[in-house]
């Protein structure tokens, strides 16, 4: 009975392959076409450099023309007349009139390759030197736009007309109180129209001004800082061979703001004693200078540089101490770049 029992179970129960056949079979489904495979794009082309852009455009609050009084004195500053024409008589009692000499209301501006409004931007604003246009000596004889372009600094280039190719170092309207900072607001917007974006406007507006001065520039940069009204912006001054008077003025204002900006002058014989009185005001104000390059321009930085004999002044701004020394001094004061890769030496 029991194998019986045992026979009838075992003709009962499916065979192996039977179950697995019955508990995997699946009701047939239609075939879901293949999905193509994802097209990666390629990412964007990065933007084209900026190039650089250049204008010289007459400005409202331009250095000149001036119709005022010589400071400290009753004198007009036309003091000279022929006929319709009126004219001011330099130092030296030459006669330059006013229709050739003091009538240019342009200033340069300069945005080198690669500047971005949106990091810090330092404003470099550039005296000329007596005798001095800005076509053919601050863009080609003194290579100025060049030499910040190659210091890789994101620089913006202001540079006024002073006294149009004449032997005079008159500050013209910078002489009058406020006038510089008035100057420096339009220049901001002006450099903001140049960059084509509204929104730089506010880098402009805000950014630190470093004074240059080549030769007799250092009159208006003298007269800048006395009372132009904007020293809270004077990041530092650096001085071309170009202390030819007005120490006193120089040392009351480094005095004052030596805690945020630097002071740099280099010089050569023609300026010596200039620069050995400045350095005299200086230790009487108990303030610490140096004789020779410092290795960065920073705040509280003075600095004095001897380089050579007065056959050097001519050429002072592309062969000082080295060729091409306002580049390398620019590129001591940190914090502006590099924008670009340098020029390689």
């Amino acid at each position: 009975m029991k194998r019986r029992a045992l026979l009838l179970g075992a003709l009962l129960m499916p065979t192996a392959a039977h179950a697995q056949g019955k508990t995997t079979r699946k009701q047939p489904s239609k075939r879901q076409p293949a999905r193509p495979a994802a097209v990666k794009k390629a990412p964007p082309p990065p933007p084209p450099p900026r190039e650089a852009k250049t204008q010289l455009i007459a400005f409202n609050a331009s250095v000149f023309p001036y119709r005022g009084l010589i400071p400290n004195t009753t004198k007009p500053f036309l003091d000279a007349r022929d006929g319709a024409r009126r004219g001011h008589t330099s130092l030296r009692g030459d006669v330059y009139w006013e229709d050739t000499a003091y009538s240019d209301r342009r200033s340069l501006l300069y945005l080198p390759p690669g500047f971005d409004p949106a990091r810090p931007v330092l404003i470099v604003l550039y005296l000329h030197g007596q005798g001095a246009t800005l076509e053919r000596d601050v863009m080609v004889r003194q290579a100025v736009p060049r030499q910040i372009a190659d210091s890789g600094l994101n620089i913006a280039l202001v540079a006024p007309q002073l006294a149009f190719d004449a032997g005079d170092s008159s500050a013209g309207n910078f002489w009058r109180g406020g006038h510089f900072a008035t100057y420096l607001d339009e220049a901001a917007e002006r450099l903001m129209r140049l960059e084509g974006n509204r929104e730089s406007g506010r880098s402009f507006n805000l950014a630190s001004v470093v004074m240059v001065a080549y030769s007799g520039g250092y009159h208006s940069a003298a007269y800048a800082l006395e009372r132009g009204g904007a020293n809270h912006r004077i990041k530092g001054v650096i001085l071309m061979d170009a202390l030819y008077g007005d120490e006193d003025k120089f040392a009351t204002w480094f005095a004052a703001r030596r805690r945020q900006a630097f002071l740099l002058s280099a010089y050569t014989d023609s300026t010596r004693e200039e620069n050995a009185t400045l350095q005299g005001l200086l230790a009487k104000k108990r303030i610490p200078f140096t004789r020779g390059m410092p290795r960065t321009l920073s705040p509280g930085t003075a600095a004095f540089v001897a380089t050579g004999g007065l056959d050097m002044h001519g050429d002072f701004v592309t062969r000082a101490w080295q060729p091409d020394p306002l580049e390398k001094a620019l590129a001591m004061i940190p914090g502006y770049g590099p924008v670009h890769a340098k020029k390689t030496s």
